[in-house]
């Protein structure tokens, strides 16, 4: 009986080490994104200016010699454009979504009482021009084959670095499938003490990062705040993927992870490593 249990636990404990097993090995690529401090959603204030996710944004990130991490979704008519909410409500006051309206209709609203518009993901690839690597952030609703192939299809000529990530591991999966050339990350945190709206099976399945095994990760994007997560802490110990911490707001923060994490992306202060 007592080697019949020992077998048991023996054998979920293969099963959750395989479920959460990321990509094993460091892509080389992964070098061009170390070493960088990566600014969250460009260098920004929503109320001195620049907007978050702006030109200005992110042309004062590069000055500064930051990283960017950006947020990517589609507009109706297929656009990717660079914005973070799913609605407009709170950057330009309109209870309107990204995704119901055109191209053209969006830039008619401004960013957080700014002169600043929505930018499309080319333009701000334009304007970064390989200066500094980007971490893009896959928004992704549902189905994620429509996003990732106009990303794709958008970014196919960079010649800068940048890598994605997504709390949805099925756009890791495409990426994995179709780019696998292309770094992926998986975001996660503690959905339950962040109040997120959602199932809490899928929840519990996403903070446990239990569907690695599927998405192959080549780095973990985690909540700093929820450092001391199980199944992080065990991925990290084991797998040793790079791992990123977001979003880091204080010096003290930044201090408080620095051994915990391999890269940072931040805001709303100026980090010192």
């Amino acid at each position: 009986m007592l080697i019949n249990l020992l077998l048991l636990i023996g054998a979920l404990g293969a099963l959750y080490l395989i479920l959460i097993m990321p990509k094993l090995g460091r892509n080389p690529e992964a070098k061009k994104m170390e070493g960088w401090l990566y600014a969250h959603r460009g260098v920004h204030s929503n109320k001195k200016g620049p907007p978050e996710n702006s030109i200005p944004a992110f042309l004062k990130a590069i000055e500064k010699g930051y990283g960017i991490e950006l947020d990517v979704q589609l507009t109706k008519d297929g656009i990717p454009v660079v914005f973070h909410d799913y609605d407009l409500q709170r950057a330009c006051g309109v209870d309107l979504k990204v995704a119901h309206l055109t191209y053209g209709e969006l830039r008619r609203y401004r960013l957080f009482n700014s002169s600043e518009m929505i930018p499309s993901l080319a333009e701000v690839l334009a304007v970064v021009n390989g200066r500094v690597p980007l971490i893009i952030e896959l928004k992704i609703p549902f189905d994620p084959k429509p996003l990732c192939r106009k990303v794709y299809s958008v970014l196919h000529n960079y010649r800068g670095f940048y890598s994605i990530e997504s709390f949805n591991p099925r756009g890791l999966i495409w990426y994995k499938k179709y780019k696998p050339n292309i770094l992926r990350g998986q975001l996660s945190t503690d959905f339950v003490k962040d109040e997120i709206e959602g199932s809490r099976i899928q929840h519990f399945i996403l903070q446990n990062l239990l569907l690695n095994f599927l998405a192959k990760p080549n780095y973990i994007a985690y909540n700093h705040k929820y450092k001391e997560d199980f199944s992080f802490k065990i991925c990290k110990k084991i797998f040793r993927p790079i791992t990123v911490a977001w979003t880091i707001r204080s010096q003290e923060e930044l201090d408080n992870s620095i051994n915990d994490f391999d890269l940072f992306i931040f805001e709303n202060f100026d980090p010192k490593m």
